[in-house]
C-alpha cells in the first residue's frame, strides 16, 4: 500500500475506518469544498464515503485513478483528499485534483499533496505531464497550483462542469524537473 510523505503530511489509501472523519470533514467544509465539488453536499453520509473508498480501490486496480487521503503525519488525522485521475495514455498525462477540509486550509496540506502526487506521477507511474484544472473563480486552488510551481497555460471555456453548469477553467501544468 503506497504511502507518500511530504512535509508534515502523509498521503495514504483510504480504509473503512476513515469514513467517519471523512464525512465529518465534508460536512464541515460546505462553504469551501462544497462550493466547487458537488459530491460534497450537506447530506453526505458514511455510506457515501465507503462507496467512494471502494471506487478508489477499483480505480487503482484498473489504473484509471490513484486517490489518496491527506493526513497529518504526526497523528494521521484526515485533512483532505487528493488524486491522480483521467489518465491520457496516448499523450502520457493525467489530472491532479485535491480538496482540503475547511479547518485545515491554508496550512500547506494541498501544496504538500500536489508535490507528493506529482513526484509519484512522474517517477512511479511514468507520466510526463500532470494537469491541474480549476474553475476560474476558485482562487484558492489556483493559488496552490502556482505555489507548487505549476505553469498557467490557459483559460479554457466550458472546460469543467460544476453543479451541472459548463464553467471556464484555468489549466496549469507540471512536468518532470528535468523538462521544466
Amino acid at each position: 500500500m503506497p504511502h507518500l510523505r511530504e512535509s508534515s503530511y502523509l498521503l495514504r489509501l483510504f480504509v473503512d475506518d476513515d469514513a467517519p472523519s471523512f464525512v465529518d470533514a465534508v460536512l464541515k467544509s460546505q462553504a469551501t469544498v462544497g462550493r466547487w465539488m458537488p459530491w460534497a453536499h450537506s447530506a453526505y453520509a458514511e455510506s457515501d464515503a465507503l462507496a467512494w473508498f471502494e471506487r478508489t480501490s477499483r480505480a487503482r486496480q484498473d489504473g484509471s485513478a490513484h486517490e489518496f487521503g491527506i493526513f497529518l503525519a504526526s497523528t494521521e488525522k484526515l485533512v483532505g483528499g487528493a488524486g491522480l485521475n483521467q489518465p491520457n495514455k496516448v499523450h502520457n498525462f493525467c489530472n491532479l485534483g485535491y480538496w482540503v477540509a475547511q479547518s485545515a486550509q491554508r496550512r500547506g496540506a494541498a501544496s504538500a499533496a500536489v508535490r507528493a502526487l506529482a513526484q509519484y506521477a512522474f517517477t512511479t507511474l511514468g507520466f510526463t505531464r500532470v494537469e491541474i484544472v480549476v474553475a476560474s473563480d476558485n482562487t484558492a486552488s489556483a493559488g496552490v497550483a502556482l505555489k507548487v510551481g505549476a505553469k498557467f497555460e490557459c483559460r479554457a471555456r466550458n472546460r469543467l462542469v460544476v453543479f451541472g453548469k459548463p464553467t471556464e477553467a484555468c489549466v496549469y501544468s507540471l512536468v518532470p524537473a528535468a523538462e521544466a
